[in-house]
């Protein structure tokens, strides 16, 4: 599922440059470059609502010269809305005072019916579909998936599940299973917030990591790399006017394009 802080954040400046396409009701990014790779961006839990998705697969478009696709996981509702965003800190992580728990509250009760409705054993399957349908048409020669906080718990049970992938992305995911863990079969990079309280906590992140570290020398070895961040929101909804954000967001925006270009390049 999500975490607290993942209803905070900002949105981002500019106007999305792609356009909805008749595949699912899908976000396209098209890139300038060859089509035999192309990017599957799974949003956090505001869907296609907020733009921030749309100006990133934008410029991950642009800067891979790939085609990004946006799915729509949530099937046109998603479980939160900007407007909830706007009733929480732009900055996750401040100090939890009694008004912001009621403010926490308030925001979330209204999204608990569609979290239920779009829980993960349901979005998969329905992006798996998508996935499927966009291969059909478009047959790439290789896909990456970058997965954002609710979207990084799909992009790891699809990797577990399917060979629909050659190389993912977690970005503050939710937690994966060990089950999840062992079954991945490519490349994998996560991102996540350091010290985190409320996705995956550090002592977890270094059983991931001896985990995939143990993997070294046997036929299950997969590249893999663990980065860790300061600040909550550097992924997709980075208030830019914070020094360290900015910073966070900028590095993960590049090592996630560095990391497609090592494992799936053109």
């Amino acid at each position: 599922m999500s975490c607290p802080d993942c209803f905070t954040g900002s949105v981002l400046d500019g106007e999305p440059k792609g356009a909805i396409v008749d595949i699912q009701g899908a976000y396209l990014a098209a890139g300038p470059g060859t089509p035999n790779r192309a990017i599957i961006f799974l949003t956090d839990i505001f869907g296609l609502s907020l733009k921030n998705s749309k100006i990133l697969a934008d410029n991950f478009a642009q800067h891979l010269q790939c085609d990004v696709w946006v799915p729509d996981i949530f099937a046109g509702h998603p479980p939160v809305t900007a407007d909830q965003m706007k009733l929480l800190p732009d900055r996750a992580g401040v100090k939890t005072s009694f008004f912001t728990i009621l403010s926490l509250i308030w925001a979330v009760l209204p999204s608990l019916p569609g979290l239920i409705r779009n829980r993960k054993s349901v979005v998969v399957p329905r992006t798996v579909s998508f996935v499927e349908k966009l291969q059909a048409s478009k047959k790439y020669e290789k896909l990456g998936a970058i997965g954002y906080c609710f979207g990084g718990g799909v992009a790891m049970r699809m990797g577990a599940t399917t060979d629909l992938f050659n190389s993912i992305i977690l970005v503050h995911p939710s937690p994966p299973s060990d089950d999840d863990l062992k079954a991945i079969k490519v490349s994998l990079r996560c991102l996540t917030r350091t010290p985190d309280e409320m996705g995956i906590k550090p002592e977890r992140m270094r059983e991931i990591e001896a985990m995939y570290e143990g993997r070294k020398g046997k036929d299950t070895f997969v590249e893999y790399e663990i980065k860790t961040y300061k600040a909550h929101g550097f992924g997709a909804r980075p208030n830019l006017a914070y020094p360290d954000v900015k910073e966070g967001y900028e590095k993960a925006f590049q090592q996630a394009v560095d990391w497609f270009n090592k494992t799936i390049p053109a």
